[in-house]
């Protein structure tokens, strides 16, 4: 017998529940650096629209607003099925996003402090001097990536904290040598996360950075920004580039822009699509394509 409209709701929403009940587990064991764990409702809309809409199809449901693998915690993914294609995008939104800025300026300098996370760090890395540090003026990072130049803008006027951390890192060559380990191609978010020396997820260098958001923040295509757990302050090296889709709470710290170049490498990559390695615990999976950032240089 074929089945109904109805039949297919009701599969969608067992599917959806058993996801659901598989997050909570895993929540209880360790915690999660989160590109979107507070947007609860979020979470439920979108997830059940994209379960609905593909049931029937291809049969794949991930989940777009799921939360990556901690810093400072084990880890739990589950390899992608064997022979299972890589799971691509449907479509990519062309028009990029203006960077998000700030209704009150902030002072000319900041005091910034990076308390320890109480991990050990994925490489070794000092935090950075918190003193009179400028929230004026652009800086530029190259990521020098085995898919090609990925140019950034990082702004201090946003989030100068985070920026003085990014650059800190990035003379330490903290990030040489890291591979991007996760990506999304969901609707509503799309994003290729990096920043994690073990390419499990959850390294980081060892302290926190403060959150630096405000509510007018936005996100989409070209917005750089930095993942974090569901407590508050609590980011550390791992950051997210989006290139497509980014509905998300303005709770996670945008902190630059991803160059035009830079985004046609990040499309290459999406379009080859992930392995859906995270699928269980955090949606979305390693890049079929292995992105390694081979140096991030300053300037």
């Amino acid at each position: 017998m074929a089945a109904t409209n109805e039949m297919r709701r009701e599969a969608a929403k067992r599917k959806l529940a058993g996801q659901q009940e598989r997050r909570e587990q895993q929540a209880k064991r360790s915690r999660t650096v989160a590109v979107v764990t507070s947007a609860v409702v979020v979470v439920v809309v979108v997830v059940g629209v994209v379960l609905l809409s593909t049931l029937g199809g291809s049969g794949e449901a991930t989940d777009p607003a799921a939360a990556p693998p901690s810093e400072g915690a084990a880890a739990t993914t589950t390899g992608p099925d064997a022979g299972a294609a890589p799971v691509t995008p449907e479509s990519i939104p062309t028009a990029v996003t203006p960077l998000p800025v700030r209704s009150t300026p902030l002072p000319a300098t900041a005091t910034c402090t990076y308390p320890t996370d109480g991990q050990p760090p994925a490489k070794a890395a000092q935090p950075p001097a918190g003193a009179d540090i400028s929230a004026e003026g652009t800086v530029t990072v190259t990521l020098t990536t085995s898919a090609g130049a990925i140019p950034l803008t990082l702004d201090r006027a946003l989030a100068p904290c985070t920026v003085n951390s990014f650059l800190s890192l990035a003379q330490q060559a903290y990030f040489d040598g890291s591979p991007c380990h996760r990506l999304t191609t969901s609707p509503g978010l799309q994003v290729l996360q990096c920043g994690d020396p073990t390419g499990t997820g959850t390294g980081g260098p060892g302290y926190t950075i403060p959150d630096e958001v405000f509510p007018e923040l936005t996100y989409g295509r070209g917005i750089l920004a930095m993942a974090k757990t569901a407590a508050p302050d609590s980011g550390g090296s791992q950051f997210f580039m989006v290139y497509g889709d980014g509905q998300l709470p303005p709770e996670y710290t945008a902190f630059g822009s991803i160059s035009p170049e830079g985004l046609q490498v990040v499309d290459a990559i999406a379009a080859a699509g992930h392995d859906g390695s995270f699928d269980a615990q955090a949606g979305g999976g390693a890049p079929v394509q292995p992105v390694t950032i081979q140096t991030a240089t300053v300037g």
